[in-house]
């Protein structure tokens, strides 16, 4: 059973998370570097230009990468910081196996072993979908691709999910709804060009701060901002227009707004005619949504409802953006079609200065679903239940379509498999469940309950410490590839150091198990380069088509955005990698002229009905609670948690909360408070702002153990996107007890007590040098 293997105090004192001021060597200004490798920053899905400066196989700094046209030299704080998570002394260096009193250092031919002898073991007596795989989207495509196949052919399991699956599978699921393809509408270009821009549930200024850039240009030439968010995040204390709505009445909102553009005849009745389906019945469904209705539900006045769909419907042009705060919810992708609604409606789409589209969280959130590790899809964004999509993806990796398993579980439905023993055993790579996935005691006892746990990854996480086999993996920096941004450009990685110790490439890992299953003949690649050519393959003709790029137009035109079809009669007919075109160029705008990806040609609107949270306050649990992200932190923080200046500058999560609940509840800043939900409860101190709703509170979500926000979210999942509401659940806050205070101080002693990064003598310290270039 995955329980832990000894005190967690101690796996902490041993694997960290320690904190990292500088490289190995220390910082050297007069250091010369041995090579400057132009890549991109590991972390959100803004996918920001750097140059990394590389000595003796060490990144010891960076310089601005001013030619990338995203980002032109400009980086967030966790961009300048990211490389010292390079050389940290709490990197995997060799692979590991659980034992009573922590774990053991064992070769990769045992650990290899022991996890194909179980993955064997428990699908002989459970069944092939007994075992499943978690894997996340800090992977390269190529990897993400290679994870899709390998689950599904040496795994032979059905149950592959990721962790994108928390990120922005709402906005892809309203989207091909809507428009027939998963991805954001424009280059972030056009955001210049816009007259207005609504911006509703995404902290722009904290979570992706380059867009900023971006807004703060056009608004410079004029644009009017609305902002819409619980919480007067940064950027909205600059809004021409904020509507701090309550959490979860997003589609409440934009219902209504939709109804004052109808009734005030605000709609671009042409563009409905010729390019949509649908408007009817969205008409009928809004019909009763007037501002007065909304504002009962919002908190909105009814008057700011009509001067936000004024100021949008009646912009020459405009652009929509949103992120996790409309998509975390279990009503995530009708708040997305409500979006989509606005702009058909007006018909800002698919010009210049006209866009919807979402800012994706993760690094490469968007390439990892499009052709890899998302349950209910194979490569290319094809459906795993279409009989067409299966045979075209069969010939390609050289199998039979029945070989192909159907439709697995998503991720929270794989935890809470596993929690009713459903599925026995599980192989992870770069996902922390235990700290991201909601209600974290649920997960704890379902990890508890495994067979067989085996980690790949290159901390050791609070997942992995459940683990029974650990392998050390790759960072981002160690290996060549590629991602997809949120605009949808796709973009080079470059190796610009070798994993330390005896870490291996992930991939090189996937094809060692593949092998020992006996299913190595589905995976003959050499290198990544390799697997992306064949991802080429299994994209084309997909609406995610990779078909037309390589690696060297990638780096030739700074990146390049899908699709990028075949336009030969040879290409479009190709089965040989040698035989496709490089002749398309992208395609930075989508929905040009009116015209988009489904079989019709048209987008489509989609009538939505209001209806409540999985769960509202009521006389127990009064308080709204809602989460979120810093800007020092990124996800379950298993990396910026390791990174010095980034954890000075947030060191613990806080509750904000406003003044006026505080007072109500006799609460001052800094104090210890309780918050508690029908799942669990948390000690943090208060954080007393202005700058939230009166009835609402916030805590960020990077910290695990005793400081973790998900001890308290709900697993409850949108019907179609399958994404937990991690925004919206009902809580009670109440000064801490003596007890509980002890608790709260000493999961802050602990974090301080390890924070101080390793101090080793000049023996132990050269010693280490050597393992970690080994």
């Amino acid at each position: 059973m995955s329980t832990l293997p000894s005190p967690a105090t101690a796996l902490l004192e041993e694997f960290g998370p320690h904190l990292q001021y500088a490289p190995p060597s220390g910082f050297q200004t007069s250091l010369e570097p041995d090579k400057l490798v132009d890549t991109h920053c590991c972390f959100c899905g803004q996918g920001c230009g750097i140059t990394l400066k590389v000595k003796d196989n060490e990144v010891i700094g960076f310089v601005p990468r001013e030619d990338f046209p995203f980002n032109k030299g400009k980086l967030c704080p966790k961009g300048v910081k990211r490389y010292l998570q390079g050389g940290h002394t709490d990197r995997l260096l060799y692979p590991m196996r659980r034992t009573e009193d922590g774990f053991e250092r064992i070769t990769w031919d045992m650990a290899l072993e022991e996890t194909v002898t179980k993955i064997k073991q428990i699908q002989n007596k459970y069944g092939r979908d007994a075992f499943a795989m978690l894997s996340g989207v800090s992977l390269s495509t190529e990897k993400s691709y290679l994870v899709g196949k390998f689950a599904r052919l040496a795994l032979q399991t059905a149950n592959l999910d990721y962790n994108g699956r928390l990120c922005m599978v709402s906005a892809g699921a309203g989207n091909k709804k809507a428009y027939g393809i998963d991805r954001s509408s424009n280059s972030w270009e056009d955001i210049v060009d816009a007259k207005v821009i609504f911006v509703i549930g995404a902290n722009v200024a904290e979570c992706a701060p380059i867009t900023t850039d971006y807004i703060w240009r056009a608004r410079d030439k004029g644009a009017k901002l609305i902002y819409a968010d619980p919480r007067m995040v940064p950027m909205a204390r600059t809004a021409d227009l904020f509507l701090p709505l309550k959490p979860g009445t997003d589609s409440a909102l934009l219902m209504s707004m939709l109804h004052v553009i109808i009734q005030e005849k605000l709609t671009d009745d042409a563009f409905i005619k010729n390019h949509t389906t649908g408007f009817e019945e969205v008409r009928e469904a809004v019909k009763h949504a007037h501002p007065e209705w909304a504002e009962k539900l919002t908190g909105i006045p009814a008057f700011q409802i009509r001067q936000a769909a004024r100021m949008y419907a009646e912009a020459p042009t405009g652009f929509i953006l949103h992120a996790r705060g409309l998509e975390h919810q279990t009503k995530g992708v009708d708040n997305v079609v409500s979006c989509a609604n606005l702009a058909l409606a007006t018909g800002k789409i698919g010009k210049a200065g006209c866009g919807h589209s979402t800012i994706t969280g993760q690094g490469n959130g968007q390439g990892g679903r499009e052709h890899g590790h998302k349950c209910d899809q194979l490569p290319g964004n094809r459906d795993i239940s279409n009989p067409e999509h299966r045979k075209y993806i069969a010939s390609i990796w050289g199998c039979e379509e029945t070989e192909i398993p159907g439709k697995g579980l998503s991720a929270q439905e794989i935890m809470n498999a596993i929690h009713a023993g459903e599925i026995k055993g599980l192989l992870s790579i770069c996902f922390n469940p235990l700290v991201s996935l909601p209600d974290a005691n649920f997960t704890r006892e379902a990890l508890e309950k495994l067979e067989h746990y085996s980690v790949i990854d290159f901390f050791l996480s609070e997942t992995a410490q459940h683990a029974d086999i650990v392998f050390p993996g790759s960072l981002h920096e160690e290996d060549e590839g590629t991602a997809t941004t949120a605009e949808g450009r796709v973009i080079r990685i470059k190796a610009a150091v070798s994993p330390p110790g005896e870490a291996k490439l992930d991939w090189q890992v996937l094809l060692e198990i593949a092998k020992r299953l006996g299913r190595g003949q589905y995976f003959p690649y050499t290198s990544t380069e390799q697997i992306f050519n064949e991802l080429r393959l299994a994209s084309k003709g997909g609406t995610a088509d990779y078909s037309g790029i390589t690696w060297e137009r990638l780096e030739q035109q700074q990146g390049m955005f899908w699709p990028v079809p075949q336009t030969t009669e040879t290409g479009k007919n190709a089965t040989r990698v040698e035989d496709l075109d490089t002749n398309h160029t992208g395609t930075p705008r989508l929905y040009e002229n009116g015209r988009f990806y489904d079989p019709d040609g048209k987008a489509h609107f989609n009538a939505v009905q209001w209806r409540e949270p999985a769960e509202v306050v009521d006389t127990k649990y009064p308080i709204w609670l809602t989460t979120g992200r810093v800007i020092s932190q990124y996800l379950s923080g298993t990396q910026t948690r390791r990174i010095g200046p980034l954890v000075d500058m947030y060191p613990n999560p806080l509750v904000e909360m406003h003044p006026r609940l505080a007072q109500a509840l006799n609460i001052t800043d800094q104090q210890w408070i309780t918050v508690q939900t029908r799942r669990g409860q948390l000690t943090l101190r208060a954080s007393v702002v202005k700058t939230i709703r009166p009835d609402t509170i916030f805590i960020p979500y990077h910290w695990g153990g005793k400081q973790s926000a998900n001890l308290l979210t709900n697993r409850a999942l949108d019907p179609v996107s399958k994404i937990p509401e991690f925004k919206v659940c009902a809580c009670d806050v109440r000064p801490a007890t003596p007890e509980e205070i002890l608790e709260g101080r000493n999961a802050e002693l602990d974090a301080n007590r390890l924070a101080p990064t390793k101090v080793f003598t000049d023996t132990e310290l050269e010693a280490r040098r050597q393992e970690v270039k080994r």
